[in-house]
C-alpha cells in the first residue's frame, strides 16, 4: 500500500508548498535542483478527489493542462484549500492498476521548480487518476497562439526554453529522459508566472493513446519508422518547441528547416518580435533548433547541452515572469494570499479599510513610547483627542477629515503609532495621493519591520505610483512576514 494522503498529505501541505519569492533568474548560475519543501507523493481515495472537484464537475474541467479526450483534467481544491490538477485517464487506460501505480509512484518522486510536480495517485476499482499542482495561468499555446493582451516577448520566449531544457536535464538526472508528446500545451504557467513542465508527460505510454498526436509533420522521424520514443525523439519536439517560439506560429520542421537552409529567417521569425533581439541572438535560436530536428538522432544535442546554449542569451532576468508575461498582478499572486493580501492585490480599498478597521490598534503593542511626566500632563490628552476624532472620522470613512486629525497627532510628536501611519496611508490612497500613502507605508515599517500590512500598504502605493516591479516585490515580502506571523501564533 502507498502512503494514505488522509493521515500525510494534510500536515505536509498546511506548510507552505513553495515559498512566495519573487524569481529573478541568474541564467548561468540559477539552483535548479530538487527542491524539498514540496509535499510527498501519496495516495488519494476517490472521495476525496471527487470532493476536490465538486464530483467532476463539468464547469471544473480545464483545457491548460494539455490533454485531450477522453482523458479529462479538472482544477480541484483540497480541504486545507491546496488547488491540484486531476488528470481522470479514459477507464480503458492502464488496466494494470499495479503498473499505474509503480508509473505514477516513480514519476511522483521527482521534485523540481521546473515541474508541475506529480503529488499524488488514485486507483481504486477502474478510476486511474493523476493529482498535480495546478498552474493558474493556462499554457503555452494559449499565450504564443491565442494571445488577447499583447504577444509574448522575446525575453520572456527565451526564459521559456532555458526552463525547458533545465526541466529536461533534471528530469534525464533522474533516469527519466523519455517525455512523451511534448508540445505547447505541456508548458504551464504558475501563479507567478513562470513556465513548469506538465509532470503528465512523464507517464509511459498506455493504452490512452500514442505517444504523439496525429499530426505526422511534427512527429521525430524514427517514431514513424519504429513507433518508439527514444531521449533524442525528446530533443526533436523540444526543436519543434523551438520553432513555435521563434515563429508565433507552429511551423512543420521541413518547411522551417527550407527557410533555413535558404537563409529567409525574416519568414520564420514572428513579426511581433521585431527590434526585440539582435540578430546574433535569432541565429544562435535557429541554429539551435536545426540541431535539435536533425533527422538522425545521434546528432542531436542533450539537455545539458541545450542549458549550456540558452543560459547566455537570457534577457531582462530581473524581471518577474508575470511582468513579462503581462499577466495581472492580482492573477499571479492569489494563490498564495490571504484575504489581505488578495486586496491589496486588486488595489481594493474598500476591503483594505476593513480590515484596517477590525484590526483597531493590537499591533501597536510594544512600541516604545517614552514620555515625561510633564508631557504627559501637558500634552498627552490633546494628543490623544486627535487621535480618537481621526478614528471617528476613519470609521465613518470620512477620509479627509482622518488625514487632518490623524496629522495633527503625528505632529505633536509624543507618541508613536504604526497604526496611525498605516490607517492615514490609506487615508492617502483612497484619496489618489501616491507618494504620501508611500511615505507612511515607509514610516510604518521603520516603526514595525516586520509588520506585514505595512508592506502590503507600500505594494498599494507602489503599483498606483506605476512601479510595478518594486509592488511585486513588496507584496511578496507582506506574504512571507504574514505566513512567519500566522505560523510563530501557531506555535504558541
Amino acid at each position: 500500500m502507498g502512503i494514505q494522503c488522509s493521515r500525510f498529505f494534510p500536515c505536509c501541505m498546511n506548510s507552505q508548498v513553495k515559498a512566495s519569492v519573487p524569481e529573478t533568474p541568474d541564467a548561468e548560475n540559477e539552483d535548479t535542483s530538487e527542491v524539498s519543501n514540496w509535499p510527498m507523493f501519496c495516495e488519494f481515495s476517490l472521495e476525496q478527489l471527487k470532493n476536490a472537484t465538486s464530483g467532476f464537475a463539468v464547469e471544473n474541467i480545464v483545457s491548460e493542462h494539455g490533454e485531450k479526450a477522453p482523458n479529462v483534467v479538472y482544477k480541484g481544491k483540497l480541504e486545507n484549500q491546496m488547488r491540484i490538477a486531476v488528470k481522470r485517464f479514459n477507464r480503458n487506460a492502464w488496466p494494470d492498476s499495479r503498473q499505474f501505480l509503480e508509473e505514477a509512484r516513480s514519476v511522483g518522486q521527482l521534485r523540481n521548480q521546473r515541474l508541475a510536480n506529480l503529488l499524488g495517485c488514485c486507483c481504486e476499482g477502474d478510476e486511474r487518476l493523476l493529482v498535480a499542482e495546478y498552474m493558474p495561468n493556462e499554457t503555452l499555446a494559449k499565450h504564443l497562439f491565442h494571445w488577447e493582451t499583447q504577444p509574448m516577448k522575446w525575453a520572456m520566449r527565451l526564459r521559456v526554453v532555458l526552463h525547458l531544457a533545465q526541466a529536461l536535464e533534471y528530469c534525464t538526472s533522474k533516469g527519466r529522459a523519455l517525455y512523451h508528446d511534448l508540445n505547447a500545451y505541456r508548458v504551464l504557467f504558475d501563479e507567478d508566472g513562470n513556465p513548469r513542465l506538465s509532470s503528465f508527460g512523464l507517464m509511459k505510454n498506455s493504452r490512452d493513446g500514442k505517444s504523439y498526436s496525429t499530426n505526422l509533420a511534427f512527429t521525430p522521424p524514427e517514431y514513424l519508422r519504429t513507433g518508439r520514443v527514444t531521449s533524442e525523439s525528446v530533443i526533436y519536439s523540444f526543436g519543434t518547441l523551438l520553432l513555435d517560439l521563434l515563429s508565433g506560429k507552429h511551423i512543420p520542421p521541413s518547411h522551417a528547416l527550407d527557410l533555413i537552409r535558404d537563409r529567409n529567417l525574416q519568414m520564420l521569425t514572428d513579426s511581433c518580435l521585431e527590434g526585440q533581439f539582435s540578430d546574433d541572438d535569432g541565429t544562435e535560436l535557429v541554429r539551435l533548433a536545426s540541431r535539435c530536428l536533425q533527422y538522425e538522432p545521434r546528432e542531436r544535442p542533450n539537455p545539458k547541452s541545450l542549458v549550456a546554449a540558452l543560459a547566455p542569451l537570457q534577457k531582462e532576468t530581473e524581471v518577474p515572469s508575470d511582468v513579462l508575461m503581462g499577466i495581472p498582478h492580482s492573477a499571479a499572486t492569489f494563490a498564495s494570499l490571504s484575504p489581505l493580501g488578495e486586496a491589496c492585490a486588486r488595489k481594493d480599498l474598500t476591503a483594505i479599510h476593513e480590515v484596517l478597521e477590525k484590526l483597531g490598534y493590537k499591533d501597536d503593542e510594544g512600541v516604545a513610547n517614552e514620555l515625561s511626566f510633564q508631557m504627559w500632563t501637558d500634552q498627552m490628552q490633546e494628543t490623544l483627542n486627535c487621535k480618537k476624532k481621526g478614528d471617528v472620522a476613519f470609521r465613518q470613512k470620512d477620509f479627509k477629515l482622518a488625514i487632518e486629525c490623524y496629522t495633527q497627532f503625528i505632529d505633536a510628536g509624543t507618541m508613536v503609532s504604526p497604526t496611525v501611519y498605516a490607517r492615514r496611508s490609506l487615508c492617502y490612497l483612497i484619496s489618489d495621493m501616491y507618494q504620501e500613502a508611500l511615505n507612511d507605508a515607509v514610516q510604518t515599517r521603520v516603526i514595525s519591520p516586520v509588520w506585514h500590512i505595512a508592506f502590503y500598504l507600500e505594494s498599494v502605493a507602489l503599483g498606483g505610483l506605476g512601479m510595478e516591479n518594486e509592488a511585486q516585490v513588496a507584496i511578496k515580502e507582506a506574504t512571507t512576514l504574514e505566513a512567519k506571523r500566522s505560523s510563530n501564533a501557531k506555535q504558541k
